[in-house]
């Protein structure tokens, strides 16, 4: 089974819509994995109402969800670490180095992913993820970069949550044929 974990920066918004529609679509294709999510700041809290409302409109309920602070035993033990932006992902790296080479942005895995091709049947995710992996330069981790974030709807306008939701929802399609065939 899978081990998947999805960071973002509060755990209220972007990580919780893509913990709820990769676990459905990742259900949808009978995969065998688990689907987390975490934050890098505090611990406790709702997803923002826009969220819940976004995800209600693409029939998931995520009204119950609390947002929980990323500690290193979670990146240690995922089997990968999606992050919403480069952000995120240069975070979990340095709380857990050991975390690299199966951690990526979500844009970052899907663009190396569809350059490795898809993940032929009864080949491991880890050995998937190396092929991704391989080239990849710590360096990279520096700055932002708008080909690897998915843009954080906090603040804007209520449509531009259900926008975000619908790319994330896009994008995490593509992932799930490319590693999971679905």
């Amino acid at each position: 089974m899978a081990d998947i974990l999805v960071l973002c920066t509060a755990n209220m918004c972007r990580s919780v819509m893509a913990e709820a529609l990769l676990g459905r679509r990742l259900i949808g294709v009978g995969a065998v994995a688990s689907v987390r999510s975490a934050g890098m700041l505090r611990a406790g809290e709702p997803p923002v109402p826009e969220v819940v409302s976004a995800l209600a409109a693409l029939g998931l309920d995520v009204s119950a969800h609390r947002s929980r602070r990323i500690c290193e035993h979670d990146l240690a033990g995922a089997d990968l670490v999606i992050t919403m932006a480069r952000e995120q992902l240069r975070h979990a790296v340095v709380t857990a180095p050991q975390t690299w080479p199966r951690a990526f942005t979500l844009k970052e895995l899907l663009r190396r992913g569809q350059l490795v091709g898809n993940r032929p049947p009864g080949q491991r995710l880890a050995d998937w993820l190396a092929l991704a992996h391989a080239d990849r330069l710590r360096s990279e981790l520096l700055g932002d970069c708008i080909a690897d974030d998915v843009a954080d709807p906090i603040g804007g306008e209520p449509e531009a949550y259900l926008a975000t939701a619908l790319q994330i929802d896009h994008l995490l399609g593509q992932l799930v044929d490319l590693a999971w065939g679905g």
